[in-house]
């Protein structure tokens, strides 16, 4: 046992030394490869060290060759402008009629990038081919701006406007081949290197050249226009009031709408779009010019005509601010323009205002006589269609009376307060209950004052009561009359003008009925119901007249024969001075309704009481109660 352990104990010491020699061997190597690695780094040192100049020397040969090849291609390019300039300077002089549009556009966009090419470089060696190069820019620049001219002048051909409006078609554009030829060559001119050539003043010459030809060509086509809005303005008589739509100032502005869209769709086709406002609004300051002069001379003949051709002002401005409004819409451009030439018709517009009042009291006021028979005068009617001419502006209307202010019309500096030089807004053309409530305000206090006027001065004319009545009962009728035949009905309903009219017609009726006092008053006795008994009546409950006129003394019987004789001299006289003045129809009617009403019953009491007083002769009681009637039956 003890022999075995020894013998593997011998075995692994062998092999443990055998181990440690492997070991040591192991370690020997690792000095070794250490050894190594330490010269190596020294080696790779010493290389790096050698190399490093060489290197750099290296890098910096390489730049001055980039450099060289940079300065032999600067010199090819410098070589191409100087080839290049020959022929690009031939197509430029030959121009672009000869060479073509196309290629002669082409030959100045070369131009333009060798420039721009040259200009980044900034060498001093081509300076001079700079020099040439913009004259030839600059040459051909003017060959295109000729060539856009002769284009427009060769394709304006004045239109009548008429033709377009009564058949309502769009007004002629230029055609699409020109508009392409012509926004070919406004391409180029608006080319940042181009427009430092063209612009003048901070205005592309394209735009200067197509609004100077264009601009006449709107100004011709419109003239015969402008012609017609003023002739068609004149009137015959002096007196006489403006027609709604006799001048042809709406035509004239439905022309100017057409041709304006029609030469915005051409812009809007040509022009880049920044360019838009600036062309549209340079083509149309001809035209709008003698538009503005247009209005301006129509103005000054309302201003002559106030009260009877302040309609046509405001027919203007209904008009023209619609247009304005519209082309605003589509071009987003003129609104001011428009405003600027409106601004004169809009203030004698408002000056028109209380001017019109006060025209109605100087009519009256001046007036010497008044009709001795009652009639209307014929002013009331004059009057009436004037408001019923009012109706047809309700939109302008509205706008003038809002900026005046609810009653501020009587006021004396109405047609100053509250101007403006702008358009009105869409907002103030909304005609809803408050525009509606200032023009029936207006007009009724037109109304008023007529009856007014009226009403004092037949005071101070006409001495009967009853004439003054008729009088005034006669105008109210031509007033309520003329109301409810046309558009007045709708807009003075609900102003309370019913009410008012109402009113005066009573006034009229209550002075009339005034001179019927006297017969009425004839008509009155006075009974003592302390004196005996009841007065007879008869079995069925009818008084017995015999009997009244039996127990009354004679003092008492000749007091009732005298009221009888007042009664009827003073009911013949009124019934033929009734017959003999004039009534409109529906007057005639209600005062005769009126005179029944207030007789008929006094007359038939008394009659019941008295007729007895003359036994049945005539002598004293001229009238029974059917005769009565029947006379009263005729004064309608």
């Amino acid at each position: 046992m003890i022999k075995s352990r020894n013998a593997a104990f011998t075995e692994e010491s062998a092999e443990v030394e055998v181990l440690f020699a492997e070991a040591a061997k192991f370690d020997n190597i690792s000095k070794r490869i250490k050894s190594s690695l330490a010269r190596l780094d020294g080696g790779a040192q010493v290389v790096k060290d050698s190399i490093g100049p060489v290197y750099s020397n290296t890098q910096s040969l390489q730049t001055m060759n980039d450099n060289i090849d940079g300065i032999l291609a600067a010199i090819e390019k410098m070589l191409v402008p100087s080839e290049d300039k020959g022929r690009e300077e031939g197509i430029i002089r030959a121009g672009p009629v000869k060479v073509g549009l196309s290629e002669y556009l082409a030959s100045l966009k070369r131009i333009d990038r060798a420039l721009s090419h040259m200009m980044s470089k900034n060498l001093r060696v081509n300076q001079q081919a700079i020099g040439d190069f913009n004259e030839l820019l600059s040459e051909g620049s003017v060959h295109l701006q000729n060539l856009f001219r002769s284009i427009l002048a060769s394709n304006v051909q004045l239109v009548e406007p008429l033709h377009y409006i009564t058949k309502q078609l769009p007004f002629p554009t230029i055609a699409q081949e020109i508009v392409s030829k012509l926004a070919a060559i406004d391409t180029f001119m608006s080319s940042p290197t181009a427009r430092d050539v063209t612009y003048r003043q901070g205005e592309s010459a394209s735009v200067r050249i197509y609004a100077e030809s264009r601009g006449a060509y709107l100004s011709g086509s419109l003239q015969n226009l402008a012609t017609a809005s003023i002739n068609t303005s004149k009137k015959k008589k002096q007196d006489e009031i403006y027609r709604q739509g006799t001048s042809g100032i709406g035509t004239y502005a439905s022309g100017i709408e057409g041709i304006f869209l029609a030469e915005y769709q051409n812009i809007s086709a040509i022009f880049p779009r920044d360019d838009w406002g600036s062309a549209f609004q340079r083509t149309c300051r001809k035209p709008l010019a003698d538009f503005t002069s247009t209005i301006r001379d129509l103005n000054a003949h309302i201003k002559l005509n106030l009260t009877t051709d302040c309609f046509l002002a405001y027919e203007m401005i209904e008009i023209i601010s619609q247009v304005s409004f519209r082309l605003d819409s589509k071009t987003s451009e003129l609104k001011s323009a428009f405003a600027d030439a409106l601004k004169p018709i809009r203030e004698t517009a408002k000056s028109s205002i209380p001017e019109l009042i006060e025209d109605v009291r100087r009519r009256v006021q001046s007036m010497v006589a008044l009709p001795s028979d009652g009639a209307s005068i014929p002013y009331t009617t004059e009057l009436m269609n004037r408001l019923q001419t009012i109706t047809c502006y309700p939109k302008s209307l509205a706008s003038i009376l809002a900026s005046l202010g609810d009653g501020n019309w009587t006021s004396g500096s109405a047609g100053i307060a509250g101007s403006s030089t702008s358009l009105p807004s869409l907002k103030s053309f909304d005609v809803g209950a408050d525009g509606s409530q200032l023009l029936a305000h207006y007009i009724l206090d037109m109304m008023e004052t007529l009856l007014i006027t009226l009403d004092a001065k037949a005071r101070s004319l006409m001495k009967s009561k009853s004439v003054h009545g008729v009088f005034m009962a006669n105008n109210v009728a031509v007033m309520d009359r003329m109301i409810r035949s046309s558009d007045l009905v709708d807009i003075l309903s609900s102003a309370g003008a019913p009410a008012k009219i109402d009113s005066w017609r009573k006034k009229g009726t209550s002075a009339y009925l005034d001179s019927w006092r006297e017969p009425c008053s004839a008509l009155l006795d006075v009974q003592y119901t302390n004196r005996g008994g009841r007065p007879p009546s008869g079995s069925n409950g009818v008084i017995d007249s015999a009997a009244v006129i039996k127990g009354l003394g004679s003092k008492d019987k000749d007091m009732i024969k005298e009221k009888f004789k007042s009664f009827n001299t003073s009911f013949d006289e009124l019934s033929s001075k009734h017959k003999s003045m004039a009534m409109e129809k529906e007057v005639r009617s209600q005062l005769a309704r009126e005179v029944q009403a207030m007789i008929e019953p006094l007359y038939s009491r008394f009659w019941d009481r008295y007729h007895e007083v003359d036994k049945g002769k005539g002598k004293y009681v001229k009238y029974d109660k059917g005769s009565l009637s029947a006379q009263l039956a005729t004064f309608g």
